[in-house]
């Protein structure tokens, strides 16, 4: 989307920062980061150990000078953005992006890495461990869909067929180093696949509708806009993004209790380090308490503890249920998929398309175009969370 001359004008500071901003944000990508480089090793040292030796995670190098790019975003001359709300808006992007640098700059320095993740992404409530304890007192059902049969070359066939109901095109990368099964890159616009994991067909229904329905989407949604800061992403964008991407699970019929759990199990394994836990003890009470096996336990283990102790994963279920009672509450969705926006920034985002400087969005989630949840007891717990 190219804007008329006459709202660049009457902008010309707003635009300015925020192609400054775009410039300087392109290398803070924490994800690129925060990934151990040495996970399946360390996964065959813990299990040799019996559990007792905690991992040693290295991580790759940074390849910014941070000292540098905090200079940088502070010296933004943010006082002359004409506009109050705009210009506040983005003063509060200066401190979130200064955030995000700081956790990178901390990533393997144990509570350094911490105390910057709980500044940047908090930490679960006593509220948030009771939502998931409520979630872990119901019954498993048997369902062979989630039983891993598919590899990730088989995987990958089933998202570029998946993808053909939209009319963008993004790269497709194979990895050792991702914790998660799947993982979409915002600013190279791939989809990084687990080499080495086995994919269910639930899990390819599931992470079709999340990555591609949702994380996809907003990145090319992003793209279209003129002001940069919809790709590179609004502040505390992260539980707004989960949210809608668990949301399309749902909407889409695949989102199962199984699923529901595991995101319960990663709020009490990020409530695990607010308590002080390591990784040993993390991984016990999964695997010796709740009796997850070995392997899943060993995963969320790792979500929470890498880098020093990564607190984002109790995000997925608190945004769950924010987007679920916005859904209740209006049935549109469209504006949350404008960007890498956040819930709280609609007034914002709908006040700029009114005066030109956003745009509707290109690209919409087919999931939610109507609910294919036919799982009662799922709606039963999204109505109850608290």
């Amino acid at each position: 989307m190219t804007y008329p001359e006459t709202i660049v004008e009457t902008h010309p500071n707003l635009f300015k920062i925020d192609s400054n901003l775009n410039k300087m944000v392109q290398k803070i990508e924490l994800l690129n980061y925060i990934n151990p480089i040495n996970i399946e090793q360390e996964k065959r040292n813990f299990f040799t150990s019996k559990y007792n030796i905690n991992p040693n995670f290295k991580y790759r190098r940074i390849d910014f000078n941070a000292h540098k790019l905090q200079q940088e975003l502070f010296s933004q001359d943010i006082d002359s953005i004409n506009d109050p709300v705009a210009r506040e808006f983005y003063r509060e992007v200066i401190y979130d992006y200064s955030g995000l640098i700081q956790c990178i700059e901390t990533i393997g320095k144990g509570p350094k890495f911490y105390y910057n993740s709980l500044k940047s992404f908090g930490t679960p409530t006593d509220k948030d461990v009771e939502n998931a304890r409520f979630i872990l007192h119901f019954d498993d059902e048997y369902d062979q869909e989630l039983f891993p049969v598919f590899n990730a070359e088989e995987a990958a066939a089933y998202f570029e067929e998946f993808t053909k109901r939209y009319d963008f095109n993004f790269k497709l990368k194979f990895s050792t180093k991702i914790s998660a099964a799947a993982m979409v890159q915002n600013n190279t616009q791939t989809l990084f696949l687990k080499k080495n994991h086995r994919f269910s067909t639930n899990q390819l229904k599931v992470l079709a509708n999340h990555e591609i329905g949702v994380h996809l989407v907003t990145t090319y949604n992003g793209l279209e806009q003129s002001l940069k800061i919809f790709h590179n992403g609004f502040p505390r964008n992260l539980e707004t993004q989960e949210g809608l991407a668990v949301f399309s699970e749902y909407m889409s019929g695949c989102l199962t209790l199984y699923r529901l759990k595991e995101l319960s199990y990663r709020v009490l394994a990020a409530d695990c380090l607010r308590k002080g836990c390591d990784f040993s003890a993390t991984f016990d009470l999964l695997h010796n308490q709740y009796k997850l096996n070995r392997e899943e336990a060993y995963s969320i283990s790792l979500r929470a503890h890498r880098g020093g102790g990564f607190t984002k994963d109790y995000l997925y279920l608190t945004g769950l249920k924010k987007i679920y009672n916005q859904y209740q509450n209006n049935k549109d969705l469209d504006n949350l998929l404008t960007g890498k926006v956040s819930l709280q920034d609609l007034p914002l985002i709908s006040k700029w398309q009114k005066e030109g400087l956003a745009d509707t969005i290109k690209y919409k989630n087919t999931a939610f175009e109507k609910n294919d949840n036919e799982n009662p007891k799922l709606e039963f717990i999204l109505q109850n969370l608290k």
